[in-house]
């Protein structure tokens, strides 16, 4: 069998690159980007059987993904998105986990409400439901407060054009469907694979200057993954946040530590402060009320998750209060990470003063008739 006849038949190919990256924790080897975008890309148009599309995810999670492979696949999620540029001069998308969030009150939601406030586009994007957390995820947040989440790409960007609004919630159902398509396979994989770090860099909105990435991590090892993808994207700039539960908005009690780029240049740490912006919190992040019900995810009879549709509610009303002009939890996360924001982008000149003009844009309650 040539090397032509496996490089042009996704079957053979996906059945050559198994054997190389499944073969034990000594003699696995890494795959070039080419070999990374090619499987995937057989993935994705559903070429390869399921099993050994499965294999493929878990066998590069389990001997760790190379750089080139997290490329190849970023690049394959990219082939299958058709980007649209929206008629503003930047776009800042907000890329918090697409398995969503099940330990807090999501907040972030409605940080792209008070960023279009400030003057700053913003779009937030993701999905339904999505392992391996399946958690409560921004799109239910946003439709239980009434927000359109079925929008096609164009209508997304538009609303992002509009000075009334200002801000957009974009569905990968809606931006690539291809990888949606792949929801099912993922939760039978069970374990977080390399499509849930690339999924959220599919830069689906761009602006016509400059496109900035804003998105979360908690382990060490993801600030410089994060920042080598998004550079490799087109980012023009990105900041990394320490987040709870690897969302944007940090903890609102503890000193942390981001990292940001510029001008596609190497990433570089800073240190983070609430007090310092006027946040006296006792709580990391935003409790989830006691009276959530609770319940188990379907397939696991163990694991206790919140209900979602009762704390998505909870999320929608905190979240609202919150661009109204209501103090707490909720009002100062949005704070928080919208000071983050407006300072990386150079809006402000110090963090402190970027929380003073967040906190104006929420005390004037205008925040929130961009919702309404």
């Amino acid at each position: 069998m040539s090397s032509t006849q496996t490089a042009t038949d996704p079957r053979l190919q996906m059945r050559s690159i198994i054997q190389r990256i499944a073969t034990g924790p000594e003699l696995s080897k890494d795959i070039s980007t080419e070999e990374a975008r090619a499987g995937m890309n057989a993935i994705l148009a559903h070429q390869v059987d399921p099993v050994q599309a499965g294999i493929f995810l878990i066998a590069l999670r389990m001997k760790r993904e190379s750089d080139d492979e997290l490329r190849g696949i970023l690049d394959a999620v990219r082939d299958a998105t058709t980007p649209v540029v929206a008629a503003v001069d930047d776009v800042v998308d907000i890329a918090d986990p697409y398995d969503g969030y099940n330990r807090c009150l999501p907040a972030a939601p409605f940080l792209p409400a008070l960023l279009a406030e400030c003057g700053v586009p913003a779009l937030t994007h993701g999905a339904d439901a999505v392992g391996p957390k399946f958690g409560v995820t921004h799109r239910h947040c946003l439709e239980a407060a009434g927000v359109p989440v079925g929008l096609d790409t164009a209508a997304a960007a538009a609303r992002l054009a509009d000075p009334q609004i200002g801000w957009t919630y974009l569905d990968q159902r809606a931006f690539c469907p291809a990888l949606h398509s792949l929801v099912d396979l993922r939760s039978t994989v069970v374990k977080r694979q390399a499509l849930t770090t690339v999924e959220v860099l599919a830069r689906p909105i761009q602006g016509r200057r400059g496109t900035h990435l804003v998105t979360g991590y908690v382990h060490k090892p993801y600030p410089r993954i994060y920042a080598l993808l998004a550079r490799h994207a087109g980012y023009d700039s990105a900041l990394l946040v320490r987040g709870v539960e690897g969302g944007v908005i940090p903890s609102l009690r503890q000193v942390g530590t981001c990292f940001n780029y510029q001008g596609r240049g190497e990433e570089q740490p800073f240190e983070i402060d609430p007090a310092a912006m006027g946040i006296e919190q006792s709580v990391r992040a935003v409790a989830l009320p006691a009276d959530l019900p609770q319940t188990t995810r379907p397939g696991d009879d163990i694991a206790v998750a919140v209900d979602v549709p009762a704390t998505a509610r909870a999320a929608a009303a905190a979240g609202m209060a919150a661009l109204a002009g209501t103090r707490g939890a909720t009002y100062d996360s949005l704070v928080f990470s919208a000071a983050l924001v407006l300072w990386h982008l150079g809006r402000e000149s110090s963090l402190a003063a970027a929380a003073g003009r967040a906190r104006e844009a929420l005390d004037s309650g205008r925040a929130a008739l961009r919702v309404r």
